[in-house]
């Protein structure tokens, strides 16, 4: 049986919005505002996957 391997955009897909969440997660708790720091982080990280993904 031969499964096909996805391909290397697929592998890595929403990795900008769960770095973006960790990261806005922290920031939140370290300026004690965790949801502004969440919806920062979903936005950053969409950002990123975006632009990532027009290079190609």
């Amino acid at each position: 049986m031969n499964k096909q391997e996805p391909d290397e955009n697929k592998k890595r897909q929403g990795v900008g919005i769960g770095v973006g969440i960790a990261l806005g997660v922290a920031l939140g708790a370290a300026f004690d505002n965790i949801a502004l720091g969440i919806a920062l982080g979903v936005a950053f990280g969409a950002a990123f996957e975006a632009s990532r993904n027009r290079e190609k």
